[in-house]
């Protein structure tokens, strides 16, 4: 069998399971505060389960670079249970690659665009707000390209579908979600006032037309529904969008990820044989 076989299939069944396992832990995520920091550790807990699968996968990467020849195949209940996790990250990458097409029903004010976003405002919505309401409106979308933050939702999505269908997943997304248009909103009132944010989001409400599933970097995304909505709305009238001081740089916090991935590469090519060699149902 092919070397590159293996891999997928050893892929499938050993990082498959990892997500699984790690995405069924619940970290706990404090309430908001700052709202940018409390952004930022809803983006690293909704990635802590992707860190472990992706060390494995680089160690098997490793493995592979190291003994590119033929190997022997894997045995019939090893390729069926690598099948379910082929499955599984079929559809991830499907609704990643339909997150490309036109939104059938798009929002009154979004920012879209992967690699080059742009900012683009409904007719109907510029004609409802006010200047000040519009400006305001604006900013928040203009945050969210700052950040480009349709590429990191899209990303998000798709680590959140390749651990389908573990319930809490799901709601680490959800939560992100919530705490990006928070931190969005803190970053755009350093230029506008809060009360005209709000106001914006409410004409925003009324006039939406996307359904609460589609994954848009807009002004109207709270997959929570009302609550989630309402907060936004309060801490905005009573100011505690007020200016924060900046964070350290994402990189920085993921150095030691980066690191631990090179290392898992290395001892993959100096162990991997070794390894995989022990597993059930395949000779290394």
């Amino acid at each position: 069998m092919d070397r590159e076989i293996v891999l997928t299939t050893l892929a499938c069944v050993l990082c498959g399971p990892a997500l699984v396992v790690a995405g069924a832990l619940t970290l706990r995520l404090r309430p908001p505060g700052a709202a940018r920091e409390h952004e930022r550790a809803a983006w690293r807990r909704l990635w802590f389960p992707v860190v472990p699968a992706a060390l494995i996968l680089a160690f098997l990467i490793g493995w592979a670079l190291q003994e590119p020849e033929a190997a022997e195949p894997a045995d019939a209940p090893v390729l069926a249970f690598a099948a379910v996790f082929a499955f599984i990250a079929l559809r991830a990458v499907v609704r990643a690659a339909r997150a490309f097409r036109a939104p059938a029903h798009p929002p009154v004010a979004m920012t879209t665009g992967l690699l080059r976003p742009r900012v683009v405002v409904a007719p109907e919505l510029a004609a409802r707000l006010d200047g000040r309401a519009l400006d305001a409106a604006l900013a928040h979308e203009q945050a969210h390209v700052r950040h480009r933050d349709p590429l990191r939702l899209w990303l998000a999505q798709l680590a959140t579908d390749l651990q389908w269908p573990v319930p809490g997943a799901r709601q680490r997304f959800s939560d992100w979600r919530h705490a990006l248009e928070l931190a969005r909103d803190a970053e755009a009132c350093e230029r506008v006032d809060g009360s005209d944010l709000a106001a914006a989001l409410i004409e925003a409400a009324r006039l939406t037309r996307a359904p609460a599933g589609e994954v848009h970097a807009c002004l109207v995304a709270d997959p929570d529904g009302a609550a989630a909505f309402s907060d936004r709305i309060y801490r905005l009238l009573d100011g505690a969008t007020a200016v924060e001081e900046p964070g350290p740089r994402r990189w920085a916090s993921w150095a030691p990820v980066a690191v631990a991935i090179c290392l898992a590469v290395v001892a993959g090519a100096h162990y991997g044989e070794r390894i995989i060699g022990l597993l059930p149902g395949l000779d290394g």
